[in-house]
């Protein structure tokens, strides 16, 4: 993981969800659809981090479904305080025996678990994640797994290959921030050249000037932040929108 991947800030504001247990996962729930249900797969910050709840609520009443966060980490989450303190303060997490214990090949065994229980009890459902939950989205929607998810979503993604691009099999939308030292822009070049010669709808979304993070942690005091942040919403809502219903 990049530096980029625990810039940020903890935004205002209580979530109005609860927390469940779905296929064997502790799990924030907001909304009430018993027909559309929307994952909503976490950062490095986990389950429990407060911008990810708001965003959960506003899914839910945005697009009338019923949306799920899940942990995906075992119960691990990082404190909330790091987002304001300056890198060099980073060190004690030790990123990298974190990566190992929520690698791919730890994590995607649980994901598809969840996924394959949402299809089971709901008639449309969606996934959508930022930074960490980016490569897990489009595994979801990969042609090899038909049926799983009706789309996928996924802003500034990490650890995304192009095998995982060339693979998918939904249709996919993309929120894109000009600076992104992991969704890099050779990655943006191959999914705009490649996703569209799969036949797939296809909603890239570029925003000048935003940094990586900026749709989950961006600076709701700095204006230019706040309109990425709010229209990262907005066309996420209006995707599940248009391929839930």
């Amino acid at each position: 993981m990049h530096d980029c991947c625990l810039k940020g800030f903890k935004w205002e504001g209580e979530p109005i969800g609860r927390e469940e247990t779905f296929a064997g996962n502790s799990t924030y729930v907001s909304g009430n659809n018993s027909d559309v249900a929307i994952l909503v797969i976490h950062d490095l910050f986990g389950w429990t981090f407060p911008n990810l709840r708001l965003l959960a609520d506003s899914y839910a009443e945005e697009t009338n479904a019923t949306v799920y966060l899940p942990d995906f980490f075992g119960g691990e989450v990082l404190p909330f305080d790091i987002v304001a303190k300056d890198p060099a303060e980073w060190a004690p997490l030790d990123l990298p025996s974190w990566a190992a214990r929520n690698n791919k090949e730890v994590r995607e065994p649980e994901i598809f678990a969840f996924a394959k229980g949402l299809r089971a009890q709901y008639k449309h459902v969606a996934a959508v994640g930022s930074c960490y939950g980016g490569w897990a989205v489009f595994r979801l929607g990969a042609k090899e797994n038909d049926g799983l998810v009706d789309c996928i979503s996924t802003a500034h993604p990490s650890w995304l290959t192009k095998d995982e691009i060339q693979a998918v099999g939904v249709p996919v939308q993309i929120l894109a921030p000009e600076i992104d030292p992991v969704f890099t822009a050779e990655l943006k070049e191959f999914s705009q050249k490649t996703i569209p010669s799969l036949g797939l709808p296809f909603d890239y979304q570029y925003f000048p000037g935003l940094e990586h993070s900026f749709s989950v942690r961006g600076d709701r005091a700095n204006e230019a932040e706040m309109r990425g942040l709010e229209r990262a919403k907005n066309a996420a809502v209006h995707w599940f929108k248009q391929w839930l219903q």
